[in-house]
């Protein structure tokens, strides 16, 4: 085989190899619909979907957008030292209120957590959280 031949074999080699690197970071990331169960809690047991959008629009790598089923549509996660935190607007009757959806995170996979709801700047109801399957909802 002749050098310039062997050239271009290991180019296209080394561009092959840069390519699946980045469809694998890319494949890492968290956005999908993830199935959420809560128990333990006073008022919020049961299970729901939280969809994140992986765009790294709140100044993380991996942070975005998100929601809770159809009515809670604004929110915004980020994951920061493997820890995701999603945080959800709900209706306050007349006082702040958020859901925060706290789990493992790494390599696009999500592990169980702490579900929090915070009305008026204090804890409401709290929980133990399991998230499932992405696209399992």
């Amino acid at each position: 085989m002749r050098f310039s031949q062997r050239i271009v074999i290991t180019i296209f080699a080394a561009a092959t190899a840069v390519v699946v690197s980045a469809s694998a970071a890319i494949a890492a990331g968290y956005t999908g619909r993830w199935p959420v169960t809560i128990s333990h809690s006073h008022h919020s047991d049961g299970s729901y979907c939280l969809a994140l959008t992986d765009n790294g629009s709140n100044g993380w790598r991996h942070s975005g957008s998100a929601s809770l089923g159809g009515s809670l549509s604004f929110g915004t996660f980020q994951v920061i030292n493997r820890t995701l935190v999603a945080t959800i607007q709900a209706q306050g009757y007349g006082e702040n209120a958020g859901l925060v959806f706290i789990g493992s995170a790494n390599r696009g996979n999500i592990g169980n957590g702490v579900f929090e709801d915070v009305y008026g700047g204090e804890d409401f109801d709290s929980g133990a959280l399991t998230f499932g399957t992405k696209g399992g909802c």
